[in-house]
């Protein structure tokens, strides 16, 4: 051990952070460039010329020379003690100069650091790339066994890759609609989860205290594959029915409990405030097409779906102002008639309109807030440049409106 070169040592030792700390901004560069969104980049951003497994790998054993260099000099230096100085030490040195510091300067300057890791790192990455390709092979053939078989359906009901293919075909549309498709994903930024949900006062869920007999009469009638499974109490939601699996049970009634909990997986909760454009990303990630929303107090507001999302995008360049919607029903003199639980987002797509939807949801929501009060039948209000008129009230909400513009009143017949 005396005869070690303390110079070279050093010198290769601090070649060694610097070239660990170097990889770590690039990595943190390539980060901050992938998460931009394509209206926040300008021009021709630049992206890596070389594999993304060089770069883990060269990052991987810098790091470990680092600290076998960092182990062997303590040694000699302070004997016995000299493992946990190294250990201590080069930790310190690898997450300030190597990890912390890099990654700051990356996010300042990402193309710069992107840049230059092609300029310097290229010939090196290249080097390494058929031994990060094998360690590569090696990782995917150990996870290989763990990989969900094949099949027509997984647990949530849904095929192995139906999610990805979903988000894969988005992508293509936007390529082939882009100037429409973008805009409408970019909108997805300033809507949230709780303007696009099913409330939860429409949610067709299974009550597990009912008996037998009529969650299968409920099955039988649904006309969806995917259901809430509560008790007593849709706050209560434990999981999600996958009525596919016991459709085959139905026609015969030979339906138990134990078989429709077999069917059932775990639920998925999503907070009310999650932008849509996060919340496709998390579906894509949870490999999920169903979300039951809650508020910051864990009470169920409703439902969301990977559909309702998609379609807020595909909405945007579908054609404009088409009444399309079952909750909407035109007059012959101009106005509408409209259902108390219709979606003033919807009424607002459909119709052209700019109804306040930044407060209540729905229609009855919209008119009991002006009111302050539930409405008898007969009562007028206006909205901004919108009037409406009661038409039909049953207990605690209101049912029927009748609801034009003001700047195109009705025809006199």
């Amino acid at each position: 051990m005396d005869n070690l070169p303390l110079g070279p040592l050093l010198g290769v030792l601090a070649l060694a952070l610097l070239w660990s700390a170097l990889f770590s901004a690039v990595d943190a560069a390539r980060q901050v460039i992938g998460s931009q969104r394509p209206h926040e980049r300008s021009g021709d951003r630049p992206t890596l010329d070389f594999p993304l497994e060089s770069l883990i790998l060269a990052t991987t054993v810098s790091k470990v020379i680092v600290v076998v260099l960092g182990t062997v000099l303590a040694t000699w230096q302070w004997q016995a003690h000299g493992l946990w100085v190294a250990g201590l030490v080069a930790t310190c040195s690898l997450l300030v100069f190597a990890e912390y510091l890099p990654r700051l300067l990356a996010t300042r300057h990402p193309e710069a650091f992107i840049t230059l890791g092609n300029a310097l790192l290229r010939p090196i990455f290249k080097a390494l790339a058929p031994a990060a390709w094998l360690l590569n092979g090696i990782a995917r053939l150990i996870l290989k066994p763990f990989a969900s078989k094949p099949g027509p359906v997984n647990q949530h009901g849904d095929d192995d890759n139906l999610t990805s293919q979903l988000i894969e075909e988005l992508a293509q549309d936007a390529r082939a609609n882009k100037p429409h498709l973008l805009s409408g994903i970019h909108a997805l930024d300033s809507i949230t989860v709780n303007d696009i949900l099913v409330p939860r006062s429409e949610v067709d869920g299974i009550n597990l205290d009912e008996p037998i007999e009529k969650i299968i009469e409920q099955l039988i009638i649904s006309r969806h594959t995917r259901l809430p499974v509560y008790h007593n109490d849709i706050n209560q939601v434990e999981r999600v029915l996958n009525t596919r699996q016991i459709s085959h049970l139905l026609p015969k009634a030979e339906l138990t409990i134990e078989q429709l909990l077999a069917a059932c997986y775990e639920a998925y909760f999503v907070p009310e405030s999650t932008p849509l454009q996060l919340q496709l990303l998390n579906f894509h990630k949870q490999q999920r097409r169903l979300g039951v929303v809650v508020d910051e107090y864990g009470e169920v507001l409703g439902l969301v779906t990977l559909e309702d999302i998609l379609e807020e995008i595909v909405g945007e360049f579908e054609d404009e102002h088409t009444v399309d919607n079952p909750h909407i029903h035109p007059q012959v003199d101009g106005r509408f008639v409209v259902d108390g639980a219709a979606s003033i987002r919807e009424l607002n797509k459909s119709l052209g309109w700019h109804l306040p939807s930044d407060g209540p949801k729905t229609l009855n929501g919209l008119v009991t807030e002006a009111l302050e009060s539930i409405p008898d039948c007969a009562v007028c209000l206006k909205i901004g440049r919108y009037r409406l008129e009661i038409l039909q009230a049953e207990e605690n909400r209101v049912t029927r409106v009748l609801i034009w513009h003001t700047s195109a009143l009705p025809k006199v017949i």
